[in-house]
């Protein structure tokens, strides 16, 4: 993606958000032609560096401006982990955007590249997912980046069997406000 669709989507984001918690807001236009794309997407919202929301599609079904807007709703109001933003947050959240590819199955941890691979960790039921900035900022290396995955998805990593799980990996173009708009 070029740097206009990065920040249209950021601008986007943000107006979705903005519109829901103040519905007076004028609508924003942007160029969604460039933008149509079906791909996985998380959005993700931070507060000085703490995490306020993220949530997101491994893989895509719809134009990518629309995962966009539903992602930023999402972040911002449906993610349990978080309260709600309020208005009073709006204009200290910072918007991250990760644009994902498609997951690809590895068959052993050793090939994980921290810092360019995203995860997915797979059992039955359960199933965990970590963005790959996720494991450059906690300092992981590729065996707590698993481990943590693993918890994730809410297996036991001392009693999971690497073989009888599917480990997914994945690239993420990933940009925020804070690099794009300031």
């Amino acid at each position: 993606m070029n740097i206009e669709q990065k920040r249209s989507l950021l601008e986007l984001a943000r107006n979705t958000i903005k519109k829901r918690l103040l519905p007076n807001t004028d609508s924003i236009s942007i160029d969604k032609s460039k933008l149509d794309q079906s791909l996985g997407a998380f959005v993700s919202l931070h507060i000085d560096k703490d995490l306020k929301g993220c949530i997101g599609y491994i893989v895509g079904f719809q134009p990518l401006h629309k995962t966009i807007e539903e992602l930023a709703i999402a972040a911002a109001f449906n993610d349990t982990r978080f309260n709600p933003l309020s208005v009073d947050e709006l204009d200290k959240v910072d918007i991250e955007i990760s644009i994902l590819s498609e997951p690809s199955e590895i068959k052993d941890i050793s090939q994980i590249v921290v810092g360019k691979h995203g995860l997915i960790i797979s059992s039955g039921a359960y199933r965990g997912l970590l963005l790959p900035q996720v494991a450059v900022e906690q300092g992981w290396d590729k065996e707590e980046f698993f481990y943590h995955a693993c918890l994730k998805a809410g297996m036991n990593p001392k009693f999971v069997e690497k073989e009888n799980c599917l480990i997914q990996v994945f690239e993420a173009e990933v940009f925020s406000e804070k690099e794009l708009m300031n």
